[in-house]
């Protein structure tokens, strides 16, 4: 009777053992991306753009008529760039203040907005870039204009869900792409 008893406690013992799962940490996929090379477009538009080669620049029409804008496909980060042309008709303040509200739509989301100057008077090239971290829908953005006649301005999109973690390997590569882009962009 006592080895019964002993018997019934002890797999009730080991019946009650509870399986304590751990959840994994989610995980992404690793991207091989090839090194950065880099190509000149241009047509009838008036500036050069340096893209990289595995980025495809696309005209952009407006019912039948071309325009400067173009869209770039980013290949395999699986975004895009809009990149819009614009002869100033109106003062530099007025395309300079409707790109501040764009950026400042993305306060929000934004946990940092980060941005940097490139000035090249030799060129008359002027270019603000915005760099926004967290969970924005473009997490970069600039215009460059020569401050009297021409004005383009850049957003990028990719194309999911807006993830700061998960796109942070494929926004490093873009950075050193959009940086060799607007340190290399001419005005003809």
């Amino acid at each position: 009777m006592k080895i019964s008893i002993l018997l019934i406690v002890f797999l009730t013992f080991l019946s009650c053992k509870e399986n304590i799962t751990i959840p994994k940490p989610p995980t992404y996929l690793r991207l091989e991306l090839p090194e950065h090379q880099y190509i000149d477009y241009s047509d009838d538009c008036p500036y050069i753009l340096p893209v990289s080669k595995m980025f495809e620049v696309k005209k952009v029409t407006r019912g039948e008529e071309l325009t400067c804008h173009k869209d770039i496909d980013l290949g395999p980060l699986n975004g895009i760039i809009n990149f819009t042309y614009i002869d100033m008709e109106e003062p530099l303040s007025t395309y300079v203040n409707y790109v501040n509200d764009k950026i400042d739509e993305h306060k929000v989301k934004a946990t940092a907005i980060n941005d940097y100057k490139v000035i090249r008077p030799e060129d008359d090239f002027y270019c603000t870039f915005f760099a926004l971290e967290g969970n924005v829908a473009s997490p970069f953005q600039f215009y460059m204009t020569d401050s009297v006649d021409k004005f383009a301005y850049g957003v990028v999109y990719f194309n999911s869900t807006p993830n700061y973690d998960s796109i942070r390997p494929s926004l490093d590569y873009l950075k050193l792409d959009l940086d060799y882009f607007i340190e290399n962009f001419q005005w003809k």
